[in-house]
């Protein structure tokens, strides 16, 4: 497999592209691809394109087409529910929820969190944490960060909630057919407190366990996907 993945806007159509802005400037600045080398390109919703290094300038790179395919989005989606929470933690979550194939991730604004987004910033820091995770792994689509939602906005949408002290395991509940998308939540550092899970459960959610131990916030989502990924078929 080639050693970069590089996103543009849409793939190009013909033999050749030139590689430049952002893009262009870490391929040929920072990672400093040469003559001959092969890398990928993709439009972060299922294409990508293979393509040799023909020549190289200043933040840019010219490039011979080689190929192009495309990945049908996976179904059903996989969306996490991840409670806003303080540090680097919840970065940490959405790099990892990313690699593991989160197709989207929706910051809950869970009444334990520590943290409350009053502007766009921390929003802007998951979505480019995203990026560049979908970069490093080489992922066809891009998962969508959407914005931060309510308890009762989220609500509709859970299918799974992740509580420690839930009868059901993750690994082993009945997974619902048909459905296009399977919705799990994850509580923040203090977890999900007991009037959201009977918001939740109300609304017909789940509740479920991963195992006996207590996993952080920033590694819960991961492991849950994991989990997912492996009964789906994915992994």
């Amino acid at each position: 497999m080639s050693g970069h993945l590089f996103l543009v806007e849409s793939l190009p159509d013909g033999d050749s592209y030139v590689l430049s802005g952002p893009e262009g400037h870490h391929a040929a600045d920072v990672a400093r691809l040469r003559v001959g080398e092969r890398l990928l390109l993709g439009d972060g919703r299922g294409g990508t394109a293979t393509a040799v290094v023909s020549a190289v300038g200043r933040s840019r790179l010219d490039l011979s087409i080689m190929d192009r395919r495309y990945e049908v989005p996976p179904e059903p989606r996989l969306v996490v529910a991840q409670g806003l929470a303080k540090g680097d933690r919840a970065e940490l979550a959405v790099q990892a929820m990313t690699e593991a194939g989160v197709d989207e991730i929706l910051p809950w604004a869970a009444s334990r969190s520590v943290v409350i987004w009053r502007d766009g910033r921390g929003l802007e820091r998951w979505r480019t944490t995203a990026r560049e995770a979908a970069k490093q792994s080489h992922r066809a689509w891009l998962p969508v960060v959407s914005p931060v939602v309510s308890t009762g906005a989220l609500a509709p949408r859970v299918t799974f909630v992740l509580d420690v002290s839930a009868a059901a395991r993750l690994s082993t509940v009945d997974l619902p057919a048909g459905v296009p998308e399977l919705v799990l939540v994850v509580g923040p550092e203090g977890g999900v407190a007991p009037e959201e899970l009977a918001a939740f459960r109300r609304a017909g959610a789940v509740p479920v366990r991963l195992g006996a131990t207590v996993l952080r916030t920033s590694t819960a989502g991961v492991a849950a996907l994991s989990v997912l990924a492996a009964r789906l078929g994915r992994w």
